[in-house]
């Protein structure tokens, strides 16, 4: 589609989060929100790093809502990692890797960029 730019958002998930005031977040650092389209009856689709227990996702629905009601919400991870919690899928996926409990996965950005470099899997603790 030449000469059509897709209008991006960044929303900052920290205040819907389910587990915010179970003592771990105290003072939770809150970033930036920066949706400046209308997003009634337009399809939005959520990017997110890794996909784990459905609970980031769960709150970014909630954050888009009070923007508007999209017609559809799409979901587009780089790394599904299985494991959920909540019943939320992927409808796009760049790769799916199978990590215990004890181990978290790091996507690493290009600062310069915004385009990922490396994933690594940590062993928790």
């Amino acid at each position: 589609m030449d000469g059509y730019t897709i209008p991006l958002g960044i929303i900052d998930i920290t205040l819907y989060r389910d587990d915010i005031y179970t003592g771990r977040n105290i003072k939770p650092f809150v970033g930036r929100t920066e949706i400046d389209v209308q997003v009634d009856g337009k399809t939005v689709i959520l990017v997110d790093d890794v996909l784990h227990t459905g609970r980031t996702i769960r709150a970014a629905l909630d954050a888009i809502m009070d923007f508007g009601r999209p017609s559809r919400i799409q979901l587009a991870v780089l790394i599904d990692r299985g494991e959920r919690e909540l019943p939320i899928s992927a409808d796009y996926v760049g790769c799916r890797i199978s990590a215990r409990a004890d181990e978290q996965i790091e996507v690493n950005f290009r600062k310069s960029t915004g385009v990922p470099y490396s994933v690594v899997l940590l062993k928790k603790g």
